[in-house]
């Protein structure tokens, strides 16, 4: 015990003389316990945030000046929610975010990603209307149909649902859940096209509902006709990626490429995991999408909510494992759709999401609707940036080191020679000139500590680089300079962004990650060069 109090008091001490930059004192460690003491609530976070935020934009948010506004504070990408609104309502919206865009500085770049309704099991109308309300008793018995003459005469006796196959996929015992999961039904007896049931849970419910299966496999369409309908018109709109609601397996992603078809082949799919039958696919999905969303509202009600940590945790390390971008996503910061401040618990859990490996953490409701959007994001942003600094970038490096086959592909080698070096000279930022994105998403992978700076005449890959970690874009209009000096233009742009962030203000030296070939997208030089910050 001694050894160990005597141990602590020469850390303390030693933590009293290192600089409170970036946690850099528990960087230098070899063990997460002894990162953890030196630890340092004093330090001062980096400039530059590597976790992306995306927004839900909705009424509270769709207005230039409130996009302008929020993307001041650190907005990246824009999420439009297909479960509501028509496409004149979404089409305005599009035509507001890329107004705001054009006010940013030159170079900057907004994506937009467009959220699939997804398949879904709803209720029917009740026999009031629309409208009308109506109240189940904890207790009471209630008749689950899918006799279509109940369609619009729902009631608290008797409920329709559209799901044709429910009388054969549930069994006497198991739960349905209504409404987001405030109103839980189980399963007494089965019928020929009914199931009578208890409620365990009551409440009122209203028309045209969402129903659960927990633990229960359903084989609705991948892709609905709605969703069919959405994707030409995000095609039309020329959206840079697809969040995919509810995939259970590869074939969901499959059959949505084959609708965006050849002209949306550069759109970017992003799996939404949100049931029990997409974790259990998620080796097959993760094959097949470009990345992944981890869905936890859904995800809560279909697993037990004491599970989906877990599920966080298993999506999150898959994905960085296989180099597939991730987000996180569902009441991160729920208070604030009401309220200016955040919950501790509601930080924490933000900041949990960076430590586990997220590329990008989520608003939903807190932009969409609610009363304080910018302040959302900018907690968000601070959080993320305190995270970051903790994130144990260099252990991750040697552990996606040591689980990844070496490639032969000489991108894929040079991209990890490339993080490798950035933490034996310490680096300022790692620079990417690159037209496909390919070699920046490579470095991202590997996770440096330090900012990518990405360069590319290609503004598509610039938007849809905003998904990974650590990935600045900079889009740069191609131009009728040789090669020579194009590859001037470009690297100026980027230096011109690390000294604008001050990010090598003591000359820390800068890497160049950059192909030598005319006309070849491979990178295959890496150089360490050294550009002092201009004076002011």
């Amino acid at each position: 015990m001694s050894s160990i109090i005597v141990r602590c008091t020469k850390m303390a001490a030693i933590k009293e003389t290192m600089p409170k930059d970036q946690q850099l004192l528990s960087f230098v460690t070899s063990s997460f316990l002894e990162r953890n003491v030196l630890l340092n609530i004093d330090s001062v976070p980096a400039v530059v945030r590597q976790t992306h935020i995306i927004c839900t934009i909705g009424p509270a948010s769709r207005e230039v000046d409130m996009l302008s506004k929020l993307m001041d504070v650190g907005m990246n990408i824009c999420r439009l929610n297909f479960s509501h609104g028509s496409y004149d309502y979404h089409a305005g919206t599009v035509q507001n975010i890329r107004e705001a865009a054009s006010r940013r500085p030159k170079g900057s770049v907004i994506a937009i990603a467009l959220d699939t309704k997804g398949p879904e099991i709803r209720t029917g109308v009740l026999e009031g209307g629309a409208t009308a309300e109506v109240n189940l008793d904890t207790g009471s018995s209630l008749t689950v149909t899918v006799n279509d003459s109940f369609r619009e005469k729902c009631s608290a006796q008797t409920l329709w649902v559209d799901y044709k196959k429910m009388i054969q996929v549930l069994s006497v015992g198991n739960l349905i859940y209504v409404d987001d999961g405030l109103i839980s039904l189980k399963v007494t007896e089965k019928g020929s096209d009914y199931l009578k049931c208890i409620v365990v849970n009551g409440g009122k419910l209203g028309s045209k509902k969402g129903c659960n299966l927990p633990n229960t496999p359903i084989d609705l369409p991948a892709v609905s006709g709605k969703d069919k309908q959405d994707l030409l018109f995000g095609l039309d709109q020329n959206v840079d990626m697809v969040f995919a609601s509810f995939i259970q397996d590869g074939n969901g992603i499959r059959e949505i490429r084959q609708v965006l078809g050849q002209n949306g082949r550069h759109i970017q799919i992003i799996a939404k995991i949100e049931s029990f039958e997409g974790i259990r696919s998620f080796p097959d999905i993760l094959k097949e999408c470009d990345g992944v969303m981890v869905a936890r509202g859904d995800m809560g009600i279909e697993i037990p909510p004491e599970k989906v940590f877990i599920a966080q945790k298993y999506l999150i390390s898959a994905c960085n494992m296989f180099g597939k971008p991730v987000i996180c996503a569902t009441q991160m910061l729920e208070s604030m759709t009401s309220k200016p401040r955040a919950t501790r618990a509601e930080s924490n859990d933000v900041a949990n999401a960076v430590l586990d490996g997220a590329d990008c953490v989520m608003l939903s409701g807190e932009s969409a609707k609610g009363l304080y959007p910018i302040e959302a994001v900018m907690h968000m942003s601070s959080v993320c940036l305190e995270a970051e600094s903790v994130f144990h970038s260099r252990h991750m490096f040697g552990e996606l080191r040591r689980v990844n086959i070496p490639s032969v592909d000489p991108t894929h080698s040079l991209a990890i020679s490339t993080v490798a070096a950035s933490y034996t000279c310490m680096a300022a930022a790692i620079i990417v000139i690159t037209e496909s994105g390919r070699a920046a998403h490579l470095v991202s992978r590997y996770k440096p500590r330090c900012p990518i700076v990405m360069v590319t005449h290609n503004e598509s890959v610039a938007k849809q680089s905003l998904l990974y970690r650590g990935v600045n874009p900079i889009y740069v209009p191609s131009t009728d300079n040789n090669w020579q000096n194009d590859m001037n233009v470009l690297v100026l742009e980027a230096l011109g962004f690390c000294h604008l962030k001050e990010l090598n203000k003591h000359n820390e030296p800068i890497l160049l990650l950059i192909g030598l070939v005319n006309g070849s997208d491979q990178s295959n030089c890496l150089q360490v060069i050294t550009s002092k910050p201009k004076s002011k």
